[in-house]
């Protein structure tokens, strides 16, 4: 280390007492994080690429600094799916100083892990108070049965009025409307249950109709849509 003749020619003054790092909650703890392995959490956060066309949630586990677990969700672009299949392999079993540093292929992803890091290291994680935190596998109840993302997909015009297409029971296959043309119901088949009947041998018009469910007043409604094509 080089010091400038200025300070080379001051005299050594004692420094005062020093009490470490302000403490911070992990796990049901309270930990004065001086290095990356002082660092465990479970967590969420959104990142979003430069040209805002698409966005990531991303799910972290960390034990003692280093990325035990991690969930990839993306919503935009095609392209996104593919990097969180890399992303996917690069973060587990890095810590999250080397995470932040690595590119993780996707703008929208390296984004949320720069915002989930914030929160890491500020003790602003989920499992802050948990104590012994999350087992490993936790973010996976996120999904639910059938291990899909909960998504809602919506689309409207003035002139026709709004179309539910995805809502988080699943794909939306008809809509339930009353006398005035109002949505009050929907039909929706849970496309992970879909799949789970046609890997015990249902086939797919059966395993369809044992997966489909309705919400809201759709058996009492006036009139049924085709989200799709009408």
């Amino acid at each position: 280390m080089i010091y400038t003749s200025e300070v080379q020619h001051m005299c050594p003054i004692a420094k005062g007492a020093y009490h470490g790092p302000a403490p911070i909650p992990e796990e049901g703890k309270w930990v004065q994080a001086k290095e990356i392995s002082d660092i465990s959490g479970f967590t969420h956060g959104i990142g979003w690429c430069a040209p805002q066309q698409g966005a990531c949630k991303l799910t972290l586990n960390v034990k003692n600094g280093v990325i035990e677990e991690a969930l990839v969700e993306t919503i935009g672009c095609s392209g996104m799916t593919h990097s969180a299949a890399m992303a996917s392999e690069i973060l587990i079993g890095k810590t999250i100083l080397e995470a932040l540093n690595t590119d993780l292929v996707c703008d929208a992803i390296n984004t949320a892990m720069r915002e989930l890091f914030l929160q890491i290291v500020y003790g602003r994680t989920q499992s802050a108070f948990s104590e012994g935190g999350l087992a490993v596998g936790a973010s996976l109840e996120d999904l639910g049965k059938g291990l899909r993302s909960q998504v809602g997909t919506m689309f409207a015009t003035r002139e026709k009025g709004p179309r539910y297409l995805e809502m988080a029971e699943g794909y939306v296959t008809r809509v339930a409307l009353n006398k005035d043309d109002e949505i009050v119901g929907y039909e929706f088949i849970s496309l992970g249950k879909m799949m789970d009947f046609i890997k015990k041998g249902d086939d797919a018009n059966t395993a369809m109709e044992k997966a489909k469910g309705h919400y809201g007043q759709f058996d009492n409604a006036a009139k049924y849509v085709d989200p799709r094509h009408e």
